[in-house]
């Protein structure tokens, strides 16, 4: 490899918002994420909703009428 043209790879911080933390090495540096594999429902197996201002109270009630339940 040419000397002097790539970045350098320290070690980083990755932290969630959740609170978990990963050490690991990155050309970027220490950064934060909103979601990692701790918290993700596919991985975590919890599904949490997170309903803004009503926005699923609006659909369901925008649509009660059109969707149908078995």
């Amino acid at each position: 490899m040419k000397s002097g043209i790539h970045p350098p790879y320290e070690k980083a911080t990755i932290t969630c918002a959740c609170g978990n933390t990963i050490d690991t090495y990155s050309t970027r540096g220490t950064y934060t994420l909103d979601v990692c594999s701790a918290c993700h429902p596919f991985y975590s197996g919890k599904q949490r909703m997170i309903d803004t201002a009503g926005r699923v109270d609006r659909f369901r009630r925008k649509y009660a009428g059109v969707i149908k339940s078995s």
